[in-house]
């Protein structure tokens, strides 16, 4: 007689919500920026009906909007534009090898190095060329260089990934946390904090250790956190570019030890930005308020993403208040 083990069809998220402290804000031109940064990722589209209700469901003008709270309208509507062109690279990469993603990285980064010069029929030349145009004008040299920088950073990174979906490969858990800090977006999304608040810091604040260490406390909870939030639907289509999946893989867990073990390093990211944030050194008062307004961005973007994963479409469809207040989350057979 042979013993078989049910495969499990539910998991307990991690109570992150209650661990964050920080204040929830939106901000005030959140319903107008959102309308129209929908109206111009759709002009000049080919989607699908199904595929712009995707986007409605997507929320992304809210977590944008809950991220960059103190932004003027004309500052927000730009990262409203990068935060939907992102989730469309993003899903665009989703779908691309290697070969596919370095046409896109070639794209997007001659766009932002000749936003005046450079000309491609494809679309992501118009939408790059539009977006980082507006952002020019009032973003400091730094914030311009760290913006392109990242987004370089960001392309490499999801070129390694699409080599290694195609290869089948599982990353150790080491190479894919520090992968996962570049395919996540997170840095350029770091530099639009000072451009929404109209910072200039110096280099070598921006530099400082501190600094960096809570930049990447904040980017690490952001992207784990979403990789727990993401699991049911990535495992759904056989994606292993996922924390929760690395992790099994490696140290021989089920999914809900695997969920808990991340869950745990999610807590530690938040305390570890914490504490960093009492050992901010001093510049004098000009420069130490603008690294508490970029410090205070980074805070938002933490409470932020963890309360949109709820309200979005995009992890848990239509469930994600019943899923906020339970945390239980029903597992989607493979091939959904």
């Amino acid at each position: 007689m042979s013993i078989t083990t049910a495969l499990p069809t539910k998991f307990i998220l991690p109570d992150l919500v209650s661990h964050c402290d920080f204040k929830l804000r939106i901000n005030r031109h959140h319903k107008q920026a959102t309308a129209e940064s929908k109206r111009w990722l759709f002009r000049g589209d080919n989607l699908t009906q199904k595929s712009r209700n995707a986007i409605h469901g997507l929320k992304a003008g809210q977590l944008t909007s809950m991220c960059y709270p103190d932004a003027g309208f004309s500052q927000l509507r730009v990262c409203c534009d990068f935060m939907n062109y992102l989730f469309h690279l993003d899903n665009l990469s989703d779908d691309m090898d290697k070969a596919g993603t370095k046409n896109i990285a070639n794209v997007v980064l001659n766009s932002l190095h000749h936003p005046y010069d450079y000309y491609s029929p494809a679309r992501l030349n118009r939408m790059t060329k539009d977006f980082y145009r507006r952002m020019l004008p009032t973003a400091s040299r730094g914030t311009n260089r760290r913006f392109i920088e990242t987004m370089d950073f960001f392309f490499q990174a999801v070129h390694v990934q699409a080599n290694d979906r195609t290869k089948g490969v599982v990353p150790d858990l080491e190479s894919y946390i520090s992968l996962r800090r570049d395919t996540s977006g997170c840095k350029p999304c770091w530099a639009l904090i000072e451009y929404a608040n109209n910072l200039d810091i110096p280099d070598e604040v921006m530099e400082h250790p501190i600094i960096q260490s809570l930049g990447e406390a904040a980017n690490d909870l952001v992207t784990w956190s979403n990789d727990i939030f993401s699991y049911n639907v990535e495992q759904s289509k056989g994606d292993t570019h996922n924390m929760i999946s690395v992790v099994m893989h490696q140290e021989c867990l089920d999914i809900q030890c695997a969920v808990d073990f991340v869950g745990e390093l999610c807590k530690q990211s938040i305390d570890r930005f914490n504490e960093n944030r009492g050992l901010i050194p001093s510049w004098g008062s000009k420069i130490d308020k603008d690294v508490a307004i970029y410090v205070g961005g980074l805070a938002n973007w933490i409470v932020g993403s963890l309360h949109w994963s709820f309200d979005t479409t995009r992890y848990f469809q239509n469930s994600g208040r019943e899923v906020k207040r339970t945390r239980v989350v029903d597992l989607f057979p493979r091939g959904n």
